[in-house]
């Protein structure tokens, strides 16, 4: 699916190594909740399944490529996928830091976006922001999320604990 300078596919084989540095940066794993870094086993087998449909698995993760650059930037995740209520939640990870605050990001959601709501007839999208990440929650609010609650402190740190915001996004069509 390409939209603008980018580009969603599907998981391929030689994205082991990139998921593999991605999920196993520490300063990464705040934002996904992960508390121990993966194997390359775990991963080579979460590839090996991704053929399979957001039906059968719940989740659906695509791999985001910058078209001119021919070089995979980031991953965007829709999860908890629930067929009845029709919703899903949605991660996303621009990771090399010469290639955020781009714009890349707003094409990957928007592009997402687009696919949830006419390809999978879904009625609304949400996510979970942390309250230091302004940036994420300027993206989410610039392509139509609206912020529907505030969990106080949620994810503890270190030296405290940080607030989860949630974010709605409704398929005006549905």
């Amino acid at each position: 699916m390409k939209y603008g300078e980018i580009s969603l596919r599907a998981l391929e084989p030689e994205d082991l190594e990139l998921l593999y540095e991605w999920e196993n940066d520490t300063a990464n794993w705040i934002i996904s909740n992960t508390l121990a870094p993966f194997s390359r086993f775990t991963l080579k087998r979460y590839i090996e399944n991704s053929h399979k449909d957001i039906h059968e698995t719940g989740q659906l993760r695509l791999m985001i490529d910058h078209i001119a650059d021919n070089r995979t930037i980031g991953t965007i995740d829709l999860f908890d996928y629930d067929p009845f209520h029709r919703r899903a939640g949605v991660g996303i990870l621009i990771a090399p830091e010469e290639y955020r605050r781009r714009g890349f990001a707003t094409m990957a959601l928007e592009c997402l976006i687009k696919y949830s709501f006419t390809k999978l007839m879904l009625q609304q999208l949400y996510c979970s922001v942390l309250s230091n990440n302004q940036e994420s929650m300027a993206l989410f609010r610039k392509t139509g999320f609206k912020q529907t609650g505030i969990r106080y402190n949620w994810i503890r740190l270190n030296d405290g604990y940080l607030d989860e915001h949630l974010f709605q996004l409704i398929n005006p069509d549905a």
